[in-house]
């Protein structure tokens, strides 16, 4: 999501320096109340419009708030709330903005808050209460709106967020509203049962719903097999449908070893190595009573059944750890209620370990002091006034070192980094015994979903590459989270799948840092779902940190982006779609989930396929062969930081787009790709132009081929004229051609016979027939009509026109058959300018008999 953009001046004009000075202080809504009326007209005029443009699918406006005031930067607009989310718009460009909008689901609480302002001497009137909405969200976001005094406009938003933000059954949140849409995808059972078959090494096969109705999926290879026994969920309700457990053992056993383990989750085996043979197990405390004198045969079975014997022994057997996530104390503590820990006296070469992670309320307790620290020394402060970045520009802290320190310690006293780095730890070690002594490792809690799952599925990111790539971690998450059964519903704090509201989904919380204000005097607290919950806990937004730090240490492994993770915890928080609601996969499958809600893969999928490799979930750096093994990372680098892209968005979000290398390269990337593509537009054009200039080549060719044939023939054309002019010339004629094509031949009187001075005319028709008729002078006018074999040559025309002797097929035969002389008057030739040029030896052809 796009970080919120600061303005840079007021909305409103100034009366004078003194009233200036008191909108200083008290900051943009303050002015509000003098100007605001007129603006909230013009929004209500022009907000449905801008509805039908920023809704999503099947989401709903419920109620509105204008002339709202987001104080963290200033800036006015419409607050709407809908059944998917709380939306703010802004008052100038009606843009949304993403700091004040944030989905229902993601909101933790918010709070009424009412601030009576001090009085000054100049002001004649006491001035009005200012009404807050302060709204905490599950993604480290503390915003605060104000409203106008004297309006029920902040009443109608928190009656609407009390109503939207508590749906009574699960059916009612936005996802199922809005349906599956185009974002469909298999079902779950089918992508777990892809992912055991790729562990057995049985890849090949095609895993089908129909395979999983008729319980033909149980396969197996040497070691492992797959088992069918919870296919109902009657052994465990939080286990899957399918288990990987070692082919020594029968499902009878399995069965009775259940009912050893907390809540029936027995040791199972999520990963294996297919090299060496070492694998890492799940499960949950053991109920070993409070004199922790309690065994069972059948689970001190399944567990030695994991240290399977080494790869080039005698039948040495490997080595087991079980990795206790919970500090010692708490795992004694336990022992109270029937729980505890196992003994390695009762387990096979066996090593038990404690990693001393703390429980789910430390940790919700840590991310809440982590995030009012960020919002007290954010750019964005919720209050407007107290963040020291905001008013103290480069003087952070006022200049003040000693107020620098305590800030940083506030910082360290929250925790957040000191788990983070406990969970880092105890998920390097367990990979750690896998990859370099190729021991098998038993990892379990109290009740196995919650650290059980962090370390287990941060251990398998370590070991394996190929939940490293966007496939693989999908695959990862559903296998290990989901699947296995961590309660989201509980977590995240949404409605479970019973169809009412559990009672323990309330939680109280400690005071944020905005009521410390002494300006605040009053202020009343609405109750919301997950407020006073004590199973609310940032468990899996904690791992994904982890995950994050990975990312940073290990840049060239990893296919997917920090983006790729803040768009992953932005969809679970705000449960649009349905992959992570309930507690359980049995408690999905019940409500039908998978059918009636969109699948958050396929539309994050979607988003991928819209820009390809250059989409901004693809790591740049991912270089699969640099990193192809194990990721061991040593002690000294598991010194986590905080994670800029989700920690600071919202408190610091110019820290965020000035993100250093990556988005440099990216910046880079994008315009490369830019010019890669003008680049092929250019060589594909070039090549239509070096295409086009061939065809013009070859018809230009063919065109001066036709041209010099045409000369040539004009040539040849030419000097026949010639030549046959010289030859009647040289009779004593002179012929005349007009541009109609009909010629004059004057014939000296010196060379007619008396019998014939008269004039003639001669005129062919188009039968071949001559026709003569007498003329007063001595001029022979010859008309050559249109003949279909006639020359183009006028000269040949009236040749063939006066020649009776010529050729049946209308040729001449000049010089070898004579023409006819008449009284020795020349009456036609026709001859080529080569024959024209032997005249010189058939002179006497030419003299009168």
């Amino acid at each position: 999501m796009a970080a919120p953009k600061h303005r840079s001046g007021r909305s409103t004009p100034l009366r004078d320096s003194s009233e200036s000075e008191k909108m200083e202080a008290t900051g943009l809504w303050d002015a509000l109340d003098w100007t605001i009326e007129p603006v909230s007209r013009s929004i209500s005029r022009s907000v449905s419009h801008v509805k039908l443009e920023c809704l999503l699918e099947a989401e709903q406006v419920q109620v509105e708030g204008y002339g709202v005031v987001l104080v963290n930067t200033d800036e006015a607009g419409t607050l709407i709330v809908t059944n998917f989310r709380l939306l703010f718009l802004s008052e100038g460009t009606r843009n949304v903005i993403a700091l004040g909008t944030i989905p229902l689901a993601t909101i933790e609480k918010f709070t009424k808050i009412v601030v009576k302002n001090q009085s000054t001497p100049r002001q004649s009137e006491k001035s009005p209460s200012r009404r807050l909405l302060q709204v905490i969200g599950k993604d480290m976001r503390t915003i605060v709106f104000g409203f106008r005094p004297k309006t029920r406009q902040r009443r109608a938003i928190f009656d609407a967020l009390v109503r939207c933000t508590k749906p009574a059954n699960l059916w009612d949140l936005y996802a199922f509203v809005s349906g599956p849409s185009k974002f469909f995808n298999t079902n779950p059972k089918v992508r777990l049962l892809n992912e055991y078959l790729r562990l057995l090494g049985k890849g090949f096969q095609r895993p089908s719903m129909d395979m999983i109705e008729d319980g033909s999926f149980t396969f197996s290879n040497d070691l492992w097999r797959i088992s069918s026994i919870n296919s109902s969920y009657i052994m465990c309700q939080s286990y899957p449908f399918a288990l990987i457990v070692p082919k020594s053992i029968t499902d009878e056993e399995v069965l009775q070893a259940s009912n050893f383990r907390a809540r029936g989750r027995l040791p199972v085996v999520t990963w294996c190595d297919p090299k060496t043979g070492a694998v890492l197990a799940r499960s949950s405390q053991p109920l070993v009573g409070l004199m922790m004198n309690m065994r069972s045969n059948t689970d001190e079975k399944i567990v030695a059944a994991l240290c399977t014997k080494l790869a080039g022994t005698r039948g040495k057997r490997r080595k087991l750890y079980i990795a206790d996530a919970r500090p010692r104390k708490n795992a004694l503590a336990n022992g109270a209620m029937g729980g505890g820990s196992e003994s390695s006296s009762n387990y096979l070469q066996s090593e038990i370990v404690f990693f001393g992670i703390d429980n789910i309320h430390a940790m919700r307790e840590s991310f809440a002091r982590l995030r009012d620290y960020l919002d007290t020394h954010g750019a964005a402060s919720s209050d407007g006034m107290s963040s020291f970045l905001r008013n103290g520009g480069w003087t952070w802290g006022g200049g003040n070192l000693s107020s620098m320190s305590a800030s940083v310690s506030t910082l360290g006293d929250s925790g957040w980094l000191i788990h983070v780095q406990s969970v880092l730890a105890g998920a390097a070690w367990i990979a750690a015994r896998v990859a370099l002594e190729s021991a098998s490792v038993l990892v379990h809690c109290s009740d196995g979903w919650d650290r059980t799952t962090q370390l287990i599925s941060l251990a398998n990111l370590l070991l394996d590459p190929y939940y490293r790539t966007l496939t693989g971690f999908q695959a990862l998450i559903e296998k290990d989270w989901l699947a296995f059964g961590h309660p989201f519903a509980d977590r995240v704090g949404m409605p479970a799948g019973s169809g009412n509201m559990p009672s323990e989904l309330t939680r109280q919380y400690s005071a944020p840092n905005l009521q410390s204000s002494p300006s605040r005097q009053s202020a009343s607290q609405a109750p919301s779902h997950s407020q006073n919950s004590n199973n609310y806990s940032p468990i899996f937004l904690q791992w994904v940190d982890c995950v994050s730090q990975l990312l940073r240490m290990y840049p060239f492994a990893f296919e997917f982006s920090s983006a790729f993770l803040v768009d992953l915890l932005d969809c679970v928080l705000s449960c649009r779609f349905g992959n992570f609601f309930c507690n359980s996969e049995r408690e999905r499958q019940l409500c039908g989930v998978p059918e009636a809600c969109g699948c958050m893969w396929a539309y994050l999928a979607d988003l991928r396929a819209s820009q390809g490799s250059s989409h901004v979930h693809y790591n740049y750096f991912y270089d699969p062969l640099k990193h192809d093994g194990p990721l061991l990372p040593p002690a000294a680098a598991l010194a986590p930081t905080l994670w800029p892209q989700f920690h600071l968005r919202w408190a610091c979000p110019s820290e965020v787009q000035t993100g250093g290398v990556e988005a440099q390269f990216r910046q880079m990337d994008v315009k490369f790709s830019e010019l890669q593509k003008e680049k092929e537009m250019a060589e594909r054009k070039a090549q239509e132009i070096a295409t086009m200039m061939e065809s013009l080549t070859a018809e230009l060719q063919n065109e001066k081929q036709v041209s010099s044939s045409v000369k040539q023939m004009a040539t040849r054309a030419t000097k026949e004229s010639e030549a046959i002019k010289r030859a009647v010339q040289s009779l004593g004629c002179k012929v005349h051609f007009s541009n109609s094509g009909d010629c004059t031949v004057d014939i000296e009187s010196s060379q007619i016979e008396p019998s014939q001075k008269s004039p003639y005319y001669l005129k062919r028709e188009a039968d071949g027939t001559v026709q003569r008729d007498e003329k007063s002078d001595l001029s022979v006018s010859i008309t050559v009509m249109a003949d279909d074999d006639a020359s183009s040559n006028p000269v040949g025309r009236v040749c063939e026109t006066l020649c009776p002797l010529r050729m049946r097929g209308g040729g001449c035969r000049w010089p070898d058959a004579g023409c006819a002389q008449l009284g020795s008057q020349f009456l036609g030739l026709k001859a080529n300018y080569e024959d024209f040029d032997k005249l010189s030896i058939y002179d006497s052809y030419f003299q009168p008999k």
